[in-house]
C-alpha cells in the first residue's frame, strides 16, 4: 500500500514504566516529584501526552500505591504547564509460574487483583487516557504472564468507559487489535478508539516493518494509532510510525539510551523525537489539539 504519511503528530512520553530500568540508570524518575518533574520537563520539550506509572520511592521498585499516583496527578495538573495525563492501568495482572512441574501456587513476583483494584486509582484520578493492555501474553524474562482474560478486559473497559476516560488500547500482538475490534463491536468501548502499536516486547509482536504494517492495516481507517520500540530501535519506529500514518511514543520506559554510551533523560528523547517528525514534514501537535482531535476534556486539579 502507499505511504500515507501523517501531517499532524502528536508525542506521548513514557515517563518511567514498571521494568527493572531504576538502577540503570539515573533519569529514571521513582518518587512522585521526580516522575511528576520528568513529565513536566518532557511536555515543555514537546510532549503533548505523559504515559505514568508508579514507583515505590525508596527502591524504585513498581508500584499501585493510590497515594502515590494522586501526588503524580496533582504535581502535574498544578504546574504551569499543559499536557495530556494518561496513567497506566496495566498493573495488578501478573503471574509468575513457580515451577515447569509444579507450577502453582505462583511464585514471587505475581501481582493478580480484580478489575476494581486494577482500577481504583484511575477512579479516583481521573486521568484523561488510561491504558488497557488487550490481551495476555508471556512476558519478557522470566516465567511472568501478563494476564487480562476476555472477562477482566471486559470489566475494565466498561469501567474506564463510564468512567469518561479514553481507553489508550495497548496492542502488543495481532490478537489484541482483533479483541479490541470485538470490545468496540459489544459497546464495551467507544468507536473511534485510540490505539498503542507495541513493537518488540518480548514475547509479542516483533518490531520488524512487516510486522508493523499488517497492524496498521487492521487498525479501523477511522480509529488513531500510535506505536513504539523498544531500545535503540525506538527513534527509526517515531519515523515509521509517521511514514504508516501514525503518531508516536518515546520515553525511558522503553529505552534508555539517547546515543551509544550516552544516557538520555525524558526531555531529551522527546526533543529527538520532535525533530525527526519536523524533518519529515510533519508538524507536532500541543496538548489542546490532542484534546480536539480525541475528544478529551482537561480536568482541574483535585488536590485534598
Amino acid at each position: 500500500m502507499p505511504l500515507e504519511i501523517s501531517r499532524e503528530v502528536f508525542v506521548t512520553c513514557a515517563v518511567t514504566g514498571s521494568g527493572a530500568t531504576q538502577d540503570k540508570s539515573p533519569h529514571v524518575p521513582r518518587s512522585p516529584q521526580q516522575i511528576a518533574d520528568s513529565a513536566i520537563a518532557a511536555a515543555r520539550a514537546g510532549a503533548a501526552v505523559v504515559h505514568c506509572h508508579v514507583r515505590n520511592p525508596q527502591t524504585g521498585a513498581p508500584s499501585r500505591d493510590l497515594a502515590l499516583y494522586r501526588e503524580v496527578t496533582d504535581r502535574i495538573r498544578a504546574s504551569d504547564v499543559d499536557v495530556v495525563l494518561n496513567l497506566t492501568a496495566g498493573m495488578g495482572g501478573d503471574i509468575v509460574f513457580a515451577d515447569v512441574e509444579q507450577p502453582l501456587p505462583p511464585g514471587t513476583g505475581t501481582d493478580m487483583v480484580g478489575a476494581t483494584e486494577r482500577m481504583a486509582h484511575i477512579a479516583a484520578c481521573l486521568p484523561e487516557i488510561c491504558t488497557l493492555d488487550c490481551g495476555s501474553m508471556n512476558f519478557a524474562a522470566g516465567d511472568v504472564v501478563m494476564t487480562n482474560t476476555p472477562a477482566m478486559l471486559r470489566a475494565m473497559g466498561g469501567m474506564m468507559t463510564a468512567l469518561g476516560v479514553m481507553p489508550e488500547i495497548e496492542v502488543f500482538d495481532t490478537g489484541h487489535l482483533w479483541f479490541a475490534k470485538q470490545l468496540v463491536s459489544e459497546g464495551v468501548l467507544t468507536a473511534p478508539a485510540l490505539v498503542q502499536l507495541c513493537m518488540g516486547v518480548p514475547w509479542g509482536a516483533p518490531d520488524d516493518l512487516n510486522t508493523l504494517m499488517a497492524m496498521v492495516n487492521n487498525v479501523p481507517d477511522d480509529w488513531t494509532f500510535s506505536a513504539f520500540a523498544l531500545g535503540r530501535h525506538q527513534m527509526p519506529y517515531v519515523a515509521a510510525s509517521v511514514l504508516a500514518g501514525g503518531h508516536v511514543r518515546v520515553g525511558l520506559e522503553d529505552n534508555l539510551m539517547l546515543s551509544h554510551g550516552q544516557l538520555a533523560t525524558n526531555e531529551q528523547l522527546v526533543d529527538r523525537a520532535v525533530g525527526i517528525i519536523e524533518n519529515l514534514g510533519a508538524r507536532v501537535m500541543t496538548p489542546a489539539q490532542v484534546r480536539s482531535k480525541l475528544g478529551l476534556t482537561k480536568r482541574a486539579p483535585v488536590m485534598a
